[in-house]
């Protein structure tokens, strides 16, 4: 897996800044929340993973290229 570049990254931080409510579409991983689960963000990591604090207590991040999750309104 290739990471994203810098710009890519910095775009990312703008659109989830910390506090941001998120809803999960996709995630590919065994443990991952069920799909519509919501979360608040805590930040963009170097990698360009959303960083999540979901609202049933996962912390497994969103992977820039492997999964989606969308903003939500509150």
């Amino acid at each position: 897996m290739q990471f994203p570049n810098r710009n890519i990254v910095e775009m990312l931080r703008k659109q989830y800044p910390a506090g941001t409510r998120v809803e999960l579409v996709e995630m590919d991983d065994c443990q991952a929340p069920p799909i519509g689960t919501k979360g608040t963000v805590k930040g963009v990591d170097d990698t360009g993973s959303i960083m999540v604090r979901w609202d049933n207590g996962s912390s497994l991040n969103v992977v820039y290229g492997a999964d989606l999750c969308r903003k939500i309104e509150v």
